[in-house]
């Protein structure tokens, strides 16, 4: 049932795209209500107009899509086909829906009812699959069966220059391409159209009609024994026999089952190539034409009777299907091919990409190699350059070392001359140094001298101008008072004398001191000149030898000539000496 449906959709897709008017892949509600109509009436389908109507009613009156008209198609028509329709006048139905718009104009070798067999075969060979196409392998056996119908021979050659020019981005020929091809006698040269015609229909009536065999031949009646001759053909179930080849007068059949057999019968009652058809109730004699034809026919039978035990279909339509899955079989062996050599073509494309990062790596590492070969031997060279250099400046510096080793020698000697000569200088600028530390004592001890008798005199100068102004306040008292205060003035008198005198006496020390201090400067000077110049030579040999100067281990006071000559405890123990002394006087 399933094949039977793949069939009759076929012709029912030709009929609607005849319907589809502008290609957009839908027809109208009103021409698909007509469609079904018919459907059901060829293929005696009882007709549902309410489930039609309740199918298509909606408020739209546009186009209906085959995805649409579909699921009314298979409940209400295909699932309820049997197989008791006449399939010509269905297939002749489509036909007429479709071949006006699609056949050719282009004259053709054949006729409109060549070309309704050739669409029939078409829709027998095709692809399940839509568009329909009929492949390359199918559409070389049609035109091979054709041409052994026609009596000539097959061009392998003609097809495979036919094969090349084929168009492969359709992978296939339409119905009216593979009509057009056949009736244009292309591989049909030579051969009128009354011989292309009876190709075309012998071909049909193996493929479609499942005509086997067919022939004439002699038959034996059951009532009157005679022998007439009748036109035998054979299906996958029965042998029907006509009066003649055009079909019209039918005059039986011999119904074929697995029980069914074919025997061959010796030549009798002047007949010859006899053979005999057992069936279940009854017995057939028939009279081939010759040993050749008997043969085949016996042949035919008993392949049919064996098919019918084996329940296989027709030989055309198993050795279509095994085309089919042949073709499936080398398509999906064709994908995996492709799969396989996609990924072998990604496999290798990785390996080149690999390969390509390796030689580039390589590359790489060959140009670094090089570049590093060529530093190094650049380095080699500089180095074998720079110890050159380095030999004769090594040679160089020698030679100048020894020359400074000898030039050294020579200052050694100097320099130890000089050193035993500024140990001399050592000593004797450590007697100046204790001289300048005694000259400076002594310039202290008169200094410090030299402020007390200042202060002394300041002393007295205020005690006489104290005196001064008590004479004078004397002097403004009364007259009672001024011979007492003239005696008084005396004796004021003559103690400023003596105070005048004493003030005379500590100038005159005054300026013994200073003179004691100018000599003592100018010892100083001396010493520091002194100092200075041993310092100066001092100074011009530091960087052999650095003085040692005399320090005390006490601290030093700070006058407003700089360091003191004495320490504080000496200033203490000479003033307490002078205190004494001029306690005495």
């Amino acid at each position: 049932m399933g094949s039977l449906k793949e069939e009759l959709l076929k012709a029912i897709w030709h009929a609607f795209t005849a319907l589809d008017q502008d290609h957009s892949g839908k027809v109208s509600k009103s021409q698909l209500k007509v469609l079904s109509h018919n459907l059901c009436t060829v293929l005696k389908v009882p007709h549902d107009p309410v489930a039609l109507e309740e199918h298509f009613r909606d408020d739209d009156e546009g186009p209906v899509s085959n995805q649409g008209y579909m699921p009314y198609l298979n409940r209400f028509i295909l699932e309820k086909v049997q197989d008791n329709f006449d399939k010509i006048e269905f297939n002749r139905m489509c036909w007429t829906l479709c071949v006006k718009k699609n056949l050719t104009k282009n004259p053709l070798l054949i006729t409109e009812e060549d070309a309704f067999k050739i669409w029939v075969i078409f829709n027998f060979l095709s692809e399940d699959k839509y568009p329909l196409i009929i492949v390359s392998e199918e559409i070389e056996y049609l035109l091979k069966k054709l041409t052994e119908a026609m009596g000539g021979g097959w061009q392998q050659e003609q097809f495979e220059h036919y094969k090349i020019n084929f168009d492969d981005s359709k992978n296939g020929l339409s119905a009216w391409e593979l009509i057009e091809l056949i009736g244009n006698g292309q591989f049909s040269k030579g051969m009128d159209r009354q011989t292309v015609s009876m190709a075309i229909n012998e071909v049909f009536n193996e493929l479609i009609l499942d005509v086997l065999k067919q022939g004439y031949m002699m038959k034996k009646g059951h009532r009157r024994k005679n022998w007439t001759e009748r036109w035998f053909v054979l299906k996958p179930n029965i042998i029907s026999y006509y009066v003649s080849e055009d079909l019209k007068d039918k005059k039986g059949d011999i119904l074929l089952d697995e029980n069914c057999c074919v025997e061959s019968l010796p030549d009798k009652d002047g007949k010859k190539c006899l053979f005999l058809v057992k069936c279940f109730d009854k017995t057939f004699e028939i009279s081939a034409s010759d040993k050749k034809k008997k043969q085949e026919w016996i042949q035919a039978i008993h392949s049919t009777i064996h098919l019918l035990k084996l329940g296989s279909p027709p030989p055309h339509k198993e050795a279509r299907q095994r085309r089919k899955e042949l073709r499936k079989k080398q398509l999906a062996e064709q994908e995996e091919l492709e799969r396989q050599m996609k990924e072998l073509q990604a496999a290798n494309e990785s390996k080149q990409q690999e390969l390509e990062a390796v030689r580039k790596k390589l590359e790489e590492a060959a140009s670094r190699a090089a570049e590093e070969e060529k530093k190094r031997l650049q380095t080699q060279v500089e180095l074998q350059a720079r110890f050159s250099t380095e030999l004769e400046r090594e040679k160089l510096i020698r030679q100048q070392m020894e020359e400074q080793v000898a030039q050294k020698s020579s200052e050694l000697e100097q320099y130890l001359q000089r050193v035993r000569e500024l140990e001399d200088m050592y000593l004797k600028l450590q007697e100046a140094l204790e001289d300048e530390r005694q000259a400076r004592q002594d310039e202290e001890t008169v200094r410090k001298l030299q402020a007390r008798l200042l202060e002394e005199e300041s002393s007295k100068r205020a005690e006489l101008e104290k005196w001064h102004l008590e004479q004078q306040q004397a002097i403004q008292t009364t007259e009672a008072e001024k011979q007492e205060l003239e005696n008084q003035h005396v004796l004021k008198e003559q103690a400023l004398q003596e105070a005048m005198e004493q003030l005379e006496q500590l100038e005159l020390e005054r300026k013994q001191a200073l003179e004691q201090y100018e000599e003592v400067k100018k010892k100083l000077e001396m010493a520091t000149n002194k100092t200075k110049s041993w310092k100066d030579k001092v100074a011009h040999h530091e960087g052999l030898i650095r003085l040692i100067e005399p320090g005390s281990k006490n601290p030093h006071l700070i006058t407003n000539w700089g360091p003191a000559a004495f320490t504080e405890a000496e200033l203490e123990e000479r003033e307490k000496n002078w205190k004494e002394k001029k306690t005495t006087e």
